[in-house]
C-alpha cells in the first residue's frame, strides 16, 4: 500500500482559482476599497481611512486584512491617522475572531515590497492571521497543503453579524 493513497491527495479549494486565473496581480484590494456592496468584497469595517477586510485567499481561516483606502506601499507614505485608524483596525480584527472562532492567538504582520512576500506590493496591508494551540498538524509537512475547515462566506457572515451587534451596542 503507498502512502499517501491517491484519493486522498486532492483537496479542492475552489475559490483559490479566481486568483490564478485573473492576468497579472489581482487587484482586489482597490476592488474593495471603492465597493459598495460589502459582502461581494467580504469587507466587514469601514472607516474613515482604512477598512477591514476578509483574505479572499486565505493562509488560515479567518484570515483578515486592515487596509488604509490609499493605495501606497510604503509605510513611510502613511499619515499619522492612517496608521492609527489601520491600527485600530487590527485591534478591531481580533476581538472579532477571538469572538467568532476562539482564536487563542495571532500572527500579525506587514510584507514590504514583493521580496517580502507582499502578494500586492503597491497596496500595503496588515495581515491579521487567527491561531489556535495545536493547529499545526502534518498537511503542510507532507504535502505542501492547508486544510481551511470553514468556507468564506460562512465566516463572514458570523463575523459581519457580531460587528454589526457591537456597533448596535455603542
Amino acid at each position: 500500500m503507498e502512502f499517501p493513497k491517491a484519493e486522498l491527495e486532492t483537496l479542492w479549494a475552489p475559490w483559490r482559482f479566481e486568483y490564478f486565473e485573473k492576468s497579472g496581480t489581482p487587484d482586489f484590494l482597490s476592488e474593495a476599497a471603492r465597493a459598495s456592496d460589502d459582502a461581494a468584497h467580504l469587507v466587514l469595517v469601514r472607516r474613515k481611512n482604512s477598512f477591514l477586510m476578509m483574505n479572499r485567499y486565505p493562509y488560515t481561516v479567518g484570515h483578515l486584512m486592515a487596509v488604509p483606502y490609499r493605495k501606497v506601499g510604503e509605510l513611510r507614505d502613511l499619515g499619522e491617522n492612517e496608521v492609527a485608524e489601520l491600527f485600530s483596525l487590527v485591534v478591531r480584527g481580533q476581538e472579532l475572531l477571538r469572538q467568532v472562532t476562539r482564536a487563542q492567538g495571532f500572527n500579525i504582520g506587514i510584507n514590504v515590497g514583493e521580496c517580502a512576500g507582499a502578494g500586492v506590493p503597491d497596496h500595503l496591508h496588515i495581515h491579521i492571521v487567527p491561531r489556535w494551540s495545536g493547529d499545526t498538524n502534518f498537511m503542510p509537512m507532507l504535502s505542501g497543503t492547508r486544510v481551511l475547515s470553514q468556507g468564506l462566506h460562512d465566516l463572514y457572515q458570523k463575523l459581519k453579524a457580531a460587528q454589526t451587534a457591537s456597533d448596535e451596542a455603542r
